[in-house]
This record gives structure tokens, sequence and C-alpha cells, in this order.
């Protein structure tokens, strides 16, 4: 990913962060000696500088994916931006975004246990703290059945890039305009973007 010095996040915090909050991801392989990408949640291990998921075992993506190299894209919130907010006349448009791409090779996970930790972790990132719904009550025969239907796996990551395109390339009373006019928006995409710039991000 072409990244400009200004625009590169180097806090791996801030990495972490954004992962966990924007963990929907594109993982792109090779597939058939063609490109290929499925759309999937994943969950980061930091202890173990490892995303762990599972395709559906129809999805072929996984059976010539281990120990390819593959790219993993976590998508933030992105806008555009209007020049019209801007104090000069001579500009152009641009867009706003913050997206981590993620390279590493791939395992496939056969260990029932990790592989119901994994799914278990899944669960409780998304229930709200009140749902009735625990995996661990559900019976292990059907889970057991369910769990043939997918096939699991560990990514070891080998590299981060990390970009966050706000604007920084522009002056501070600049920003502030994008700020308010973004801030005027309905569009929840517009509004998180706002509140990035404001962190410095």
């Amino acid at each position: 990913m072409y990244i400009p010095k200004h625009f590169k996040i180097e806090d791996d915090e801030k990495i972490y962060e954004f992962i966990e909050k924007y963990n929907f991801a594109t993982l792109y392989s090779t597939h058939l000696g063609e490109p290929y990408a499925t759309h999937l949640p994943l969950i980061l291990k930091k202890d173990e500088n490892a995303l762990y998921g599972h395709f559906a075992r129809p999805n072929g993506q996984w059976k010539d994916i281990e120990k390819q190299s593959v790219l993993v894209v976590f998508q933030g919130p992105h806008c555009y931006i209007s020049p019209s907010w801007y104090e000069i006349t001579d500009a152009v448009p641009t867009w706003n975004y913050v997206s981590i791409h993620i390279y590493g090779k791939v395992e496939i996970v056969e260990d029932e246990k990790v592989i119901f930790n994994s799914l278990d972790e899944m669960v409780n990132k998304y229930e709200k703290p009140d749902s009735p719904y625990i995996l661990k009550n559900v019976d292990s025969k059907y889970i057991e059945g369910m769990s043939k239907g997918i096939v699991a796996f560990k990514i070891a990551i080998t590299k981060i890039e990390a970009k966050a395109k706000l604007s920084q390339n522009h002056p501070a009373e600049r920003q502030e305009l994008i700020i308010e006019n973004l801030n005027r928006s309905s569009n929840q995409s517009d509004i998180e973007v706002a509140s990035l710039m404001k962190k410095n991000w």
C-alpha cells in the first residue's frame, strides 16, 4: 500500500484498536491461479501475533491457501472531502479514510478445542453483555455437527501496513473546516472520520 509519511500509523496500540473495532475484513489469496477474496470477521490475538477466523467449507479458497502469503484488509470509515469547504478556491476533491493491511502465512486449524475457543471468543465479542446466548450452553453434538461445515484457520502476521489519510497534509485551520462540515452530515461514516481527525490519527 502506498503510504506517504504523514499518513503512516506507527502506533501499535492504535493499529490493534482499529483492527478490533473494524474486524470484518477482506482476505485475499491466490485460488486456482487467480486472485480470490472472502469477506469475514477475524479475531486478533496480540499475544500470538496472529489472526483467527473460519471459512464456510463449501468456499474453495481454503483448499489451496495453506502456507500462502496472504493479504488481509481492514477498512474503516471513509468519506468524500469537498474543496468547497476550504478557505481557498484553487483546490481539488479528495477522499479521507483509514485502512490497515496485514500480510501473513495461513495455517489450517484442526484442533477442536482451539476452533471452539475461537468461535466462543467471536460470539462473546458481539453478543450484548445481557444476552442470554452462551455458546458453551449449546448442545455439544449440535456444535460438533455445525463445526463440520467450517474450516478454521490462523494467520501468522508477518507485516503490517497502516494508513490514516485524514487531511494531515493540510493546514490546521482547513482541517477544522473539514471537521465542521463532516459533523453536519447525517452519514455515520462522515461523522466517524471527523472524530478520527479530532483525535489526530
